[in-house]
């Protein structure tokens, strides 16, 4: 896990809404392809999930909360960065 990955979990928990790499790189100060590449990657650990195929569109998991909430740690997941 990234600082940009925590960073991105977390707006998504604030927000709680559904949301493109475009928008969460402007809020984050990131650029768009590195948050996309991000969120690619916490998609597949099941931290976010892709709600719109096309548009890009991403929310939060059940997963994702419980990390944030500390009931998941990193070394659980099988990130390979």
């Amino acid at each position: 896990m990234t600082n940009a990955d925590n960073m991105i979990l977390e707006f998504f928990e604030e927000n709680l809404l559904a949301l493109p790499p475009s928008v969460v790189s402007y809020h984050l100060d990131f650029s768009r392809t590195h948050i996309r590449n991000r969120m690619r990657k916490l998609e597949s650990e099941g931290l976010l999930n892709k709600v719109h195929e096309q548009r890009g569109y991403y929310e939060i998991t059940q997963k994702g909360l419980d990390y944030l909430a500390g009931e998941l740690k990193a070394e659980d997941l099988e990130f390979d960065d």
